[in-house]
């Protein structure tokens, strides 16, 4: 298992003293804290790369404004727009990690793509900084990484436990 999760998104500034709207990443609750050590990735030139939460000042349930102890003005912020904080797995509890949402227990059902029919079932959701990505373990053998995307789901048919997708020519082939 990975040391690190993918916690929150660092989406924009918000004042002139550093700080920063955090929204939480992959479905997850809001998990950062005052006092919580963490990583920003990727790492960005003249800016700090790990850093201490200051304060958390809630804006709503999956987002806040937040301030670190390394960055005290707007340019620094700034430099750091677009970055993933990752977070010790060991300061959480577990189940705070597993993802919400409709595709948090997709595990096992068979994805159907338009084009090309049988693509295999759902081996596990793989949480990447940008997206989720379907693992589809394939009747040959090999695996399938399929963005998680609403451009790609085409339906789900929950009963029939089916993903049906619509893939661009080539994805399979990779």
């Amino acid at each position: 298992m990975r040391a690190w999760a993918d916690v929150a998104y660092l989406a924009t500034t918000k004042n002139l003293n550093g700080g920063l709207v955090a929204r939480s990443a992959a479905g997850l609750p809001f998990l950062l804290s005052e006092g919580l050590r963490v990583a920003l990735v990727p790492p960005r030139l003249d800016a700090p790369r790990e850093v201490t939460v200051a304060s958390v000042q809630m804006r709503a349930d999956d987002e806040a404004l937040v301030f670190f102890d390394e960055v005290a003005d707007a340019a620094t912020a700034q430099a750091l727009v677009g970055c993933h904080v990752l977070a010790p797995r060991d300061a959480f509890d577990p189940a705070d990690l597993e993802p919400a949402g409709e595709w948090a227990s997709w595990e096992g059902w068979q994805v159907v793509d338009a084009a090309a029919g049988r693509v295999g079932a759902v081996a596990r959701i793989e949480e990447m900084p940008l997206q989720s990505l379907l693992v589809v373990a394939r009747p040959d053998g090999t695996e399938a990484l399929i963005p998680l995307v609403d451009e790609l789901i085409a339906g789900v048919d929950e009963d029939a436990r089916r993903i049906d997708v619509v893939l661009p020519a080539g994805l399979l082939d990779l």
